[in-house]
């Protein structure tokens, strides 16, 4: 048993050391890949699908923080969809906070572009 487990609440709810908050999430925070420490290989992987392209289209077209996940008319499941996020964040395209219900999205693209410079360029610019 982690301790994780151990400090759990039983029925496997919140940490028993922890209030209960509106602020209190039943997810855990994405994790992030800055883009210095990503891979050409995984950079381009992660921008051949061509979902994913389009997810990278639409960020580079709103504002940051502006498109949470529910926000994207592409025909994958809600699962497959929630991968194609984490792909993106592991190639240090995708920066995602949460807000209340809802998770937002980032394009890292002064990040990105300092670490592979004109390869958004290039993608964005192709149909």
């Amino acid at each position: 048993m982690t301790a994780a487990h151990a400090q759990s609440a039983p029925g496997g709810g919140r940490p028993a050391n922890q209030p209960a908050t509106a602020a209190t999430s039943h997810r855990l925070p994405p994790v992030h890949t800055h883009p210095r420490d990503v891979h050409l290989e995984n950079a381009l992987l992660a921008l051949a699908d061509p979902v994913r392209r389009s997810l990278v289209r639409e960020l580079a077209e709103a504002g940051d923080w502006e498109r949470s996940c529910g926000s994207f008319d592409v025909p994958v499941t809600k699962a497959t969809l929630s991968r194609h996020f984490a792909v993106l964040r592991e190639a240090g395209l995708l920066e995602q906070r949460d807000a209340g219900p809802k998770r937002l999205n980032r394009l890292r693209r002064p990040e990105f572009d300092e670490r592979f410079p004109g390869l958004l360029d290039l993608v964005l610019g192709s149909n």
